[in-house]
């Protein structure tokens, strides 16, 4: 039985398979070195203490103003279901539990005034906690908001690795 073979007339009524075409790469996104703040971030927190006890908000509202006193220029946030403050990148942030209110610091570990003050075991995050608005020493959290605040300035963002 004889082989056929294909001539050049057959071969181009052939038609050719193209491969699929791959998708466009992404560009990374671009660093942010201010935060996005919604013009309505003070609602969403107001809405975060509306949902907690009124007692909780009390110490809330006293940490809330101690933040916003020492460093104005914040951005205050609601962020991983808790408010969160920031000035490149987030550097504290305040939770409410059932019997008390954590006030945290992302480079807690490294401010000089929480030596001893600050709790926690992880390699940066440190808190503290309140269980009444007595509890407060104002001019210790205006100390820590301020040292915090340097670090991130100089730094960089917490959450970007620096």
């Amino acid at each position: 039985m004889p082989i056929a073979r294909k001539t050049a007339k057959s071969a181009s009524k052939t038609p050719i398979k193209k491969a699929p075409a791959k998708p466009a790469a992404r560009k990374p996104a671009a660093r942010r070195t201010t935060p996005k703040v919604s013009p309505l971030a003070g609602q969403a927190v107001e809405a975060y203490l509306a949902k907690i006890d009124p007692g909780m908000a009390a110490i809330i509202q006293a940490l809330r103003s101690l933040i916003k006193t020492a460093a104005p220029e914040a951005a205050e946030v609601v962020k991983w279901a808790q408010p969160v403050y920031e000035i490149n990148g987030p550097f504290a942030y305040i939770r409410a539990f059932t019997n008390y209110v954590s006030l945290g610091f992302w480079r807690g570990a490294t401010l000089p005034s929480g030596a001893g003050i600050l709790a926690g075991d992880g390699d940066r995050m440190r808190h503290m906690k309140f269980r009444s608005a007595a509890d407060i020493k104002p001019d210790l959290i205006s100390a820590l908001v301020r040292e915090a605040v340097a670090l991130n300035r100089k730094i960089g963002d917490p959450t970007q690795g620096n």
